[in-house]
C-alpha cells in the first residue's frame, strides 16, 4: 500500500503541483577599463543583496530589450550596446511579499554599457557598484549566476 501511495505522489500528484519556472531577464552590464573588464552590480530592494538588473520580459520588446530596459531603470544605464542573444541563464527561487517561494529561470544577456546616468527610476532604492567579473561572483548568491560571472 505504502509503495503505491508512493508511486501516485511521484508519479502523478507531484508533476500535476509542480509548476515550471517563469522566465525573467536579466543585464550583465560591463565596461572595458585600462586594468581589464568589470560589471556593475546592484543591491536588490528587499534584502540588500548584490544582483544584477533583472525583472520581467516586457510586451512589445524582446528579450534583451527588456533587459536593456531594466538596466536603466534599476542601475541608470542610459546608453549601451548589447546583442539579442544571451550570454546564459541561471535559476533561482524567488521569495514574495507573502512568504511563498517562486522558481524563476533567469537569460542573462551582456550589456556594454556607455553612459551611465546619477538620476534613474530607482536610483533612491538601489546602490551599485563597479567591479572585477571575479570579485562579483562572489558577491552574488546564485551558483549559476556565480559561474556565468567567473567565466564572463
Amino acid at each position: 500500500m505504502l509503495n503505491a501511495l508512493n508511486k501516485l505522489w511521484s508519479q502523478t500528484l507531484l508533476p500535476m503541483l509542480s509548476r515550471p519556472r517563469r522566465l525573467q531577464v536579466a543585464a550583465l552590464c560591463y565596461r572595458q577599463t585600462d586594468t581589464g573588464r568589470e560589471v556593475l552590480l546592484i543591491t536588490s530592494r528587499d534584502t540588500g543583496r548584490w544582483v544584477l538588473p533583472k525583472g520581467w520580459p516586457m510586451a512589445g520588446k524582446t528579450s534583451a530589450e527588456s533587459a536593456v530596459q531594466e538596466a536603466w531603470e534599476e542601475a541608470g544605464v542610459a546608453k549601451s550596446r548589447f546583442d539579442e542573444t544571451p550570454l546564459g541563464c541561471y535559476s533561482y527561487d524567488k521569495r514574495l511579499d507573502n512568504g511563498a517561494v517562486e522558481p524563476l529561470e533567469t537569460l542573462v544577456y551582456a550589456v556594454e554599457v556607455q553612459e551611465l546616468q546619477e538620476c534613474f527610476p530607482e536610483a533612491h532604492e538601489r546602490s551599485r557598484s563597479w567591479m572585477s567579473p571575479a570579485e562579483a561572483a562572489t558577491r552574488v548568491d546564485e551558483p549559476e549566476l556565480r559561474d556565468l560571472l567567473n567565466n564572463f
